[in-house]
């Protein structure tokens, strides 16, 4: 078994300690950030890989409330952009140690700017610099980002929630059901997978999506390309149908997560007619009557609005079982370091020793 495995079965209970913490013994500090994130008119929400992602399901949550929010990667805002005088940033990092990240706060903090931040590390630079701080508490995954991307974006929208008045109490109970029901699936959704041809070597990907989901979609891509050491594209599933369709052809992957309050029909509907173009189509989503995919992984009931904290599980285990399939390991970084510290370059150390001990050139 895998670490990257291992850290997926692990998740629904770390998930669950998550939200118990945010309506129990950490709820004064929940409560304390949402408050804030209330009182400030300009609000930003701030990530870099993986945390950037489950941004997008914390801007989702923001705007379906008509409360703005700007989204922005970290280095972009760090090194081209800015923020309001009178803002408030969520700051989003499992380590709040990416060098990115650091700079920013910094940077912030020099200003004046009210910064909320979630992390999995309270004494780092990042929380220290910060007004609030929300400790995921969990322990980190081995190596690719798992429970720190759906912490992260779990506790990001429970925030949310909160600052626009909302009682996550009554969520809770709900939340809570659908995460053991989830992790009872597990094992179900790797032998679907596993009978399944839908996982293919070196086949192109798209990843399609809308509302919280496309933070799943998202961060499936990232999954594939940090732990299947493959490529894919992600999308939101109307921003495919206004040119990218084109390239659609026999042996393509696809995989769309269906929202069951929106637009359902519609994309049942484009998996119907990639299906008819050769595509081999994945659905992810909630119960329905019939699928027009070559595989339907069903989640478990739960509002369409947080179904984003459980629907990215089933895509974890594609992409594990995907680099077993390929014989990559998906528990170890070739080129990456497991937190980023400095600019520039790809961390070519380890494969140009490798490379000179059999005499290649890289």
């Amino acid at each position: 078994m895998t670490h990257f495995f291992e850290d997926i079965q692990r998740q629904g209970d770390a998930l669950r300690n998550i939200l118990s913490s945010a309506i129990d013994k950490n709820k004064a500090s929940y409560r304390t950030a949402a408050d804030l994130l209330a009182r400030h008119n300009a609000l930003y929400i701030v990530g870099i890989g993986a945390s950037w992602h489950a941004g997008m399901a914390v801007a989702s949550y923001f705007h379906a409330r008509r409360r703005p929010a700007v989204l922005l990667d970290a280095a972009e805002l760090l090194y081209h952009g800015d923020v309001a005088e009178s803002a408030c940033v969520l700051l989003l990092s499992r380590s709040g140690k990416s060098k990115e990240v650091v700079d920013l706060v910094r940077k912030l903090r020099s200003r004046n700017i009210a910064i909320v931040s979630i992390t999995n590390d309270p004494q780092s630079p990042m929380a220290i610099e910060s007004d609030c701080v929300i400790d995921l508490q969990c322990a980190f995954d081995r190596n690719v980002s798992v429970t720190m991307y759906s912490g992260v974006a779990l506790a990001g929208c429970l925030l949310a929630a909160l600052s626009c008045g909302e009682d996550i109490d009554q969520i809770g109970e709900t939340l809570d059901c659908a995460l053991m029901n989830a992790q009872s699936s597990i094992t179900d959704w790797a032998s679907q997978l596993d009978a399944s041809d839908w996982p293919a070597v070196d086949a192109p990907y798209y990843f399609l999506a809308r509302g919280a989901s496309v933070s799943s979609c998202n961060e499936a891509r990232l999954l594939w390309e940090e732990a299947a050491k493959s490529t894919a594209t992600a999308l939101t599933t109307s921003s495919f149908r206004h040119g990218p369709q084109e390239m659609v052809r026999g042996g393509l992957r696809v995989a769309i997560w269906l929202d069951k309050d929106h637009l359902q029909h519609h994309d049942l509907k484009l998996a119907s007619d990639l299906r008819t173009l050769g595509a081999k189509v994945l659905l992810i989503g909630q119960r329905f009557e019939e699928s027009p995919a070559n595989l339907f992984l069903e989640i478990p009931a739960i509002p369409s609005e947080w179904q984003f904290v459980i629907d990215i599980i089933p895509i974890q285990i594609a992409a594990e079982r995907l680099a077993r399939l390929a014989g990559r390991d998906c528990d170890s970084f070739r080129l990456c370091s497991y937190i980023v510290t400095d600019e520039g370059g790809l961390s070519l150390s380890d494969l140009e020793e490798e490379s000179s001990t059999v005499g290649g050139t890289r």
